[in-house]
């Protein structure tokens, strides 16, 4: 089941006593997944079991976002879901622009360069600052550290799982 869904936060802490909850957020939309009337599913990490919930409000604060739900109305109610994630399925995903990617899309796939040699898969996608950079495990080597340009992704298939890299000087 966790498959198909996308995690878009995290709960961390409770906020004042009106069941206001603090949320992580893991998703570029957070106007699209928090709009009031949205559902979401409070999934626990360990557990699972998810609960579904309504957003009856949510704004922004600092690096996260308060949110509060329809069927929770103080923080008693709230509290014992500190650390649950907040997911969607799959299929609400939001549309994204030509060239650009889910982290789900882009994990997993195979790396290859200009003469079609396999270099690996990407494991991992990493977001220091200007550009993301993809972590791509090869096999008897250390990890090559992709940075995600022009002058190096060529294409991107997320269909057939492969990505076409240019190898620049210093790479390897």
């Amino acid at each position: 089941m966790s498959d198909s869904l996308l995690q878009v936060g995290k709960i961390v802490n409770t906020h004042g006593i009106r069941g206001e909850l603090k949320v992580l957020l893991h998703t570029d939309f957070p106007e699209v997944r928090f709009a009031p009337k949205s559902k979401l599913l409070m999934i626990d990490p360990e557990k699972g079991g998810p609960i579904q919930v309504t957003v009856a409000a949510a704004r922004p604060y600092k690096q996260m976002y308060i949110v509060k739900f329809e069927e929770y109305g103080n923080i008693n109610d709230v509290e014992k879901y500190k650390g649950y994630d907040l997911k969607v399925p799959k299929e609400e995903s939001v549309e994204l622009p030509e060239n650009e990617y889910y982290f789900h899309e882009i994990i997993g796939c195979r790396v290859v360069d200009e003469e079609g040699r396999e270099l690996g898969v990407i494991e991992e996608i990493l977001r220091p600052g200007a550009n993301d950079v993809w972590v791509v495990k090869q096999p008897n080597r250390k990890q090559l550290l992709l940075p995600v340009i022009d002058e190096v992704v060529l294409d991107v298939d997320v269909k057939a799982k492969l990505v076409k890299i240019h190898l620049m000087e210093g790479l390897l």
